[in-house]
């Protein structure tokens, strides 16, 4: 009895170890995110000069390795989840060098991205999959919080380093990126230091179930919606309102600290109300924003219209933290605890296949009818997402 009890303090402190580790290692992701966020659709403007459908076609390369991501993920899985996330970081790492130091066409530009984004996408089924497992049932919407808010502590350090290197130090693009490398670079060190053992299935794994099929519904659904924000909003503000990117670092701090509060509201939220009531409220939220983005330049001089879009903007950004509550979602319906990890990027290349096309579609309908018409076909998607949303049903933790 004795022994058992001991094996089992011996094993929360591994975890408790392993735990802040991977706080380290998110905390130096967001740093790096910070950066790149700040500068990447400015650099895509400035360098390469694409109109709103071009920007809408690179979305297609940038979002293919998560499409691909459940064939990557199941063709690794006898690596285990640290291990990958380990490729992931060495891979955007890779990515952003190319970008900063061998991208001189456009095409090789494209290859650099796709290495980057495979990094990114790598990790993001594999992040909350690890974050859960080092910790209790309960504690899954808190510790999922405390890793984001030390991850969005460290944005304001990225968007600190543009603010004040392309505002006072020269900073280019090329030292940008090779900023933001080193970071990566230095989070697969920590993963690296990481115990947790790995799983035991050593062969190639994918999974589909159909249980999970409201999961895979909304992961579809949130992706479209999603892809629209994520690549046509910082391009109503750098094509329309001509932001440059000493203020998207701006926008980020304030973003940033905004969503510091937010993740652990929303992280205690999820694990008191469930996650039926966050989504659904993020639907709601989402569906005004949306409103918000297409009417602001018609209702309003292009001063108050800049300032709502920048609200909108930043309200948007701010919520990504509910992301959580799909992954916490999941947890609690998996038939095999091993189906996790699985599942969730099953999630992720779900979310791409829209992620891919969509972008395409929007910069085709903005130049036919504008970017209003984007945003009120991201408004329909919100109100889906809110009836889809209303389904959702999970057992009640004890």
């Amino acid at each position: 009895m004795a022994a058992a009890r001991l094996a089992t303090i011996r094993i929360s402190m591994q975890d408790d170890r392993d735990f802040t580790l991977f706080i380290i290692v998110g905390f130096l992701i967001g740093i790096s995110s910070g950066i790149v966020n700040s500068v990447f659709n400015n650099f895509l403007n400035d360098i390469y000069h694409l109109s709103a459908s071009d920007r809408g076609i690179v979305e297609i390369p940038r979002e293919l390795p998560g499409l691909l991501i459940v064939f990557v993920l199941a063709a690794l899985s006898f690596l285990g989840d640290v291990k990958i996330a380990r490729i992931a970081m060495l891979s955007a790492c890779l990515g952003l060098v190319g970008l900063g130091f061998l991208s001189p066409t456009f095409s090789l530009m494209i290859v650099f991205m796709m290495v980057f984004s495979l990094g990114q996408h790598l990790f993001m089924p594999i992040s909350p999959s690890i974050g859960m497992n080092l910790s209790k049932p309960e504690e899954y919407g808190m510790r999922l919080a405390k890793l984001n808010a030390y991850n969005l502590i460290a944005t304001l350090i990225g968007f600190a380093l543009v603010w004040i290197g392309f505002s006072f130090l020269q900073f280019d693009y090329r030292t940008a990126f090779a900023l933001a490398a080193v970071f990566y670079l230095f989070a697969a060190v920590v993963l690296s230091l990481m115990k947790k053992s790995e799983p035991h299935h050593k062969k190639f794994k994918m999974v589909f179930r159909k249980q999970y099929t409201l999961y895979y519904i909304l992961c579809i659904v949130n992706g479209a919606r999603k892809q629209i924000f994520l690549t046509f909003a910082p391009w109503v503000l750098i094509q329309c309102f001509h932001l440059s990117p000493p203020n998207f670092a701006v926008l980020g701090v304030v973003i940033a600290v905004i969503s510091i509060v937010t993740r652990t509201v929303v992280g205690k939220a999820i694990d008191v109300k469930g996650e039926r009531f966050i989504l659904s409220l993020e639907a709601v939220l989402l569906f005004v924003l949306c409103l918000g983005y297409a009417f602001a330049g018609d209702l309003f001089s292009s001063s108050v219209a800049l300032v709502i879009t920048a609200i909108c903007y930043i309200l948007d950004n701010s919520m990504s933290t509910v992301e959580m509550a799909r992954s916490t979602y999941l947890k609690k319906i998996v038939i095999d605890p091993a189906d996790t990890t699985h599942t969730l990027a099953m999630g992720t290349s779900l979310d791409h296949i829209v992620s891919m096309s969509i972008p395409v579609f929007g910069g085709m309908l903005w130049v036919a009818a504008g970017y209003k018409y984007v945003f009120l076909f991201a408004a329909v998607i919100a109100l889906l997402n809110f009836i889809l949303s209303l389904k959702i049903r999970v057992k009640k933790v004890h």
